[in-house]
């Protein structure tokens, strides 16, 4: 249960800095310099939960970071050091706490989608959660004669996708909510446990023509028509689920 706590992501890494400044408070009696680095101690051993080392990271200097931005040695007001937070808050809102976690898609990992996915010009594919727009730039690299569509629930990041991916459009909006039927191709890059209602939309609304493409979570159960490694070890997967849904039988 402690672990769950601390590795829903991003979620926990206020909490971890909340724990570390709790921790300076208390130690304030030892002195300044005590209160620091027992505080850093404590926000590091935290951050050794997490199995990924950006989200140690993040986690580990979250504390220090903003000790040192705040000035704590001139006697900063207390109250600032939840600005970092306030900013983390806005940029990734709660309702994206249970969706992927902020992490770029990587440069090339979708040029093969052409070859195995070809698309007539025109064809809408969507970037379902598309983040600060990383994705786009690759679908946008990939097919340069589709229209490429991305959704970001934060809005903040919907506005840095919107600048970074100059040919797409981007909206911001409930990924979960969109109707994926206009789309040729839907590309996510999701968490493994959201992957099960990421197949089961995609079978509920895609044509039988269209396609499903996942950057490092297969579909559980599901064989991918194609799949390859990327060369830092991701994998992109790729399915046709409309056409697996139409040789359902009906209810």
């Amino acid at each position: 249960m402690l672990k769950r706590w601390i590795t829903a992501w991003p979620l926990s890494a206020l909490l971890v800095w909340l724990a570390a400044w709790l921790t300076h408070t208390a130690l304030l009696g030892l002195g300044r310099e005590a209160a620091v680095a027992g505080a850093a101690l404590a926000g590091g051993l935290l951050a050794l939960f997490y199995e990924r080392r950006w989200r140690r990271l993040i986690a580990a200097l979250g504390f220090p970071v903003s000790a040192l931005a705040l000035g704590w040695q001139s006697g900063a007001p207390a109250l600032l050091w939840l600005l970092p937070l306030l900013l983390l808050w806005w940029l990734y809102p709660r309702r994206s706490w249970s969706e992927a976690p902020l992490f770029p898609t990587p440069r090339g990992a979708l040029e093969r989608l052409p070859r195995l996915a070809p698309l007539p010009p025109g064809a809408r594919v969507l970037d379902a959660g598309c983040g600060v727009g990383d994705g786009l730039r690759e679908l946008l690299h990939a097919y340069p004669e589709a229209r490429i569509e991305g959704v970001e629930w934060s809005r903040p990041l919907a506005w840095l996708a919107r600048w970074r991916a100059r040919g797409a459009v981007v909206r911001q909006g409930d990924l979960w909510a969109d109707d994926w039927a206009p789309f040729a191709l839907v590309y996510v890059f999701q968490r493994p446990e959201s992957m099960p209602r990421v197949w089961a939309k995609a079978c509920a609304e895609m044509t039988p023509q269209g396609w499903l493409a996942s950057l490092d979570f297969a579909v559980p159960d599901v064989a991918p028509v194609a799949s390859w490694q990327l060369p830092g070890g991701q994998f992109v997967w790729l399915y046709r689920p409309g056409r697996y849904a139409a040789s359902k039988p009906a209810n």
